[in-house]
């Protein structure tokens, strides 16, 4: 979407004819969460005596959000085992590609056991991990669409709590001196991560093997180890309370869509 506008001829008079192109090219909600930024920049440009009228003030709320029908299936355990081998172990990496697949394993491992959104993941800096990374506090987020940093999801900062395993993993990763700014999950040569090029330069190629291999049952997005942990969790006994706090749901949303789906339900003898 970037590369689009940035390759455009259109001035600030084309903000209707904008917003209807994009519309053609993507979903509402990112053409909405663009519009937003574009209507802070004017304000300020207006407010700073540059520009005399925003031309984006009423165009978000003109944007009717699209409501699709959300897959939320989750991988099984063996199948997010079979995904983190594959990436530790470069099973399907063309010899020839630049960088490894197992350069994304310790991000693809934060997003099973944390159940952030990818664009929080990327997101991350290391002064966000606090305490001897006893606690991660999401307060930001990189959609792939816009690369624009800004606030998370649902506009809430939450704490996540770690667990040992997560606190000796991010023990792991995290470089003997480094900068409170740095990327916990860093692009192969530094800077920020782009989700967008890793869901379709790793991700799909290589769960797609796997689909072919046996291994996973389906292709589904990176955004399903979202899915896959909160389940994890309910199957485990976790509040669904707990569990949206932790991932930035509210409790209706995992009732309605995780809670509700949770296998080998029984009903208790009273």
């Amino acid at each position: 979407m970037t590369q689009r506008i940035k390759d455009s001829a259109y001035t600030l008079d084309d903000a209707v004819a904008l917003r209807d192109e994009l519309l053609k090219n993507y979903s509402s909600e990112e053409v909405r969460r663009l519009i937003k930024k574009f209507n802070s920049c004017c304000d300020w440009a207006k407010k700073s005596g540059l520009i005399k009228e925003n031309p984006f003030a009423d165009l978000k709320g003109q944007i009717k959000k699209t409501k699709t029908k959300s897959d939320r299936t989750p991988f099984s355990v063996e199948e997010r085992e079979a995904i983190l081998t594959a990436l530790e172990k470069n099973t399907y990496a063309s010899r020839f590609a630049p960088i490894p697949h197992s350069h994304y394993l310790p991000y693809t491992q934060f997003l099973f056991q944390t159940g952030c959104r990818p664009e929080e993941a990327a997101a991350l800096q290391w002064k966000h991990v606090q305490g001897d990374c006893e606690r991660i506090r999401f307060e930001i987020a990189i959609p792939s669409d816009t690369r624009i940093q800004g606030e998370t999801k649902t506009h809430q900062i939450r704490t996540f709590p770690c667990n040992g395993k997560l606190q000796a993993f991010l023990k792991s990763i995290k470089p003997a001196h480094v900068s409170r700014e740095a990327r916990v999950f860093p692009a192969p040569r530094g800077g920020m991560l782009d989700t967008h090029n890793f869901a379709n330069r790793v991700w799909k190629p290589l769960v797609e093997a796997l689909v072919e291999a046996g291994q996973v049952q389906q292709y589904l997005s990176q955004y399903h180890a979202r899915h896959t942990f909160i389940t994890l969790m309910l199957e485990a006994g976790v509040d669904a309370k707990d569990v949206a706090r932790w991932v930035g749901n509210s409790p209706e949303i995992i009732y309605k869509h995780y809670a509700g789906r949770k296998r080998n339900l029984t009903v208790p003898e009273i």
